[in-house]
């Protein structure tokens, strides 16, 4: 399983919003840090010490004090096994996906151990298991019955085992994140730990996290 951070964004506009409710906008204290190299300049953000404890404070008074959360967004790549992805599939709000295509992609060429999260498989099963993937896929290339090219298509895409690994791209809030995380600690799908691993990487855990 590989988890990769493409971009996080929000930050400023979410601070902002959070101070609304008491109009505390002039007690922010978080601030812009500019960056130039060459002709490129970036800027990032500075969260400030008022800033966070007042959204800590949020935080633990429940999910209906800290809605600042749901504006902050991360966009990441996953690339995970199908039982995992199954079990991301449970949440829906404030998370939003695009998946790479089985059905559209799977016979282009032969699958080889990568293709899979096999860190706990018997090799010589998944031997077996590839051998007898890629025989079909290749009677699938040569077949001319449409019917039958068909049966054979099927046959390998319920044969997959849940260990195949399909690309995604995520975008999630940090309120969902939190929330995630939260369920998910210590499950014994090893992929959650990854996950959480991942999500302590990302800017201001302690948002996701405290």
């Amino acid at each position: 399983m590989n988890i990769r951070t493409l971009r996080v964004n929000g930050f400023g506009p979410a601070f902002i919003a959070m101070r609304d409710p008491l109009d505390s906008w002039e007690r922010s204290d978080s601030t812009w840090e500019i960056n130039q190299e060459g002709n490129t300049v970036t800027e990032t953000f500075i969260l400030g010490e008022e800033d966070r404890k007042l959204s800590l404070k949020l935080q633990k008074a429940g999910p209906e004090h800290c809605k600042h959360l749901r504006q902050i967004q991360v966009w990441a790549e996953i690339k995970g096994p199908r039982n995992w992805l199954i079990e991301m599939d449970t949440y829906r709000y404030g998370v939003e996906k695009v998946s790479c295509s089985t059905m559209h992609t799977l016979m282009r060429r032969p699958l080889t151990e990568d293709d899979f999260e096999h860190d706990c498989i018997n090799h010589e099963y998944m031997q077996f298991m590839l051998d007898s993937i890629n025989t079909s896929m290749e009677a699938w290339r040569f077949e001319k019955d449409p019917e039958y090219k068909k049966q054979i298509w099927r046959s390998v895409i319920e044969a997959l085992p849940q260990s195949y690994l399909q690309k995604r791209h995520y975008m999630f809030s940090y309120a969902a994140l939190r929330n995630i995380v939260r369920q998910r600690e210590g499950h014994k799908l090893y992929e959650w730990a990854k996950f959480n691993e991942w999500a302590r990487t990302l800017p201001y855990p302690e948002l996701i996290f405290e």
